[in-house]
């Protein structure tokens, strides 16, 4: 059993995300894990990502507050324990809408080398 406690998570930059902060839970550099990572993302209001896809699947918790995630063909707003899935190519963005900070789980599938 590999064990994160919230005070030693580390925080960790991810690009064309704004006022937000970002810890590493699980996997990469937190523990040993082959097929995903685990990230929490504190946002502030008015906080938000880029629109934007990746090839890696992911699910989405609202832990606290109020989140508006949107696909460029649909928006969803999701509150503490809502949840949804991203499928892999398909464009995300996250916002914070309110005036309160929400804090929102990320689960998402670990990049795994190709051999070539």
């Amino acid at each position: 059993m590999q064990v994160t406690p919230i005070n030693d998570a580390k925080a960790y930059e991810a690009p064309e995300h704004y006022g937000m902060a970002c810890l590493r839970l699980q996997g990469k550099e937190a523990s040993a894990t082959s097929a995903m990572w685990v990230g929490l993302s504190h946002i502030l209001p008015g906080g938000h990502t880029s629109l934007k896809a990746s090839d890696q699947e992911k699910i989405y918790v609202v832990v606290a507050g109020e989140v508006t995630i949107g696909t460029g063909q649909e928006t969803a707003t999701l509150g503490p324990l809502d949840s949804c899935v991203i499928a892999p190519g398909e464009p995300r963005k996250l916002e914070n809408r309110t005036n309160a900070p929400a804090s929102i789980l990320l689960v998402m599938e670990e990049v795994r080398p190709t051999d070539t």
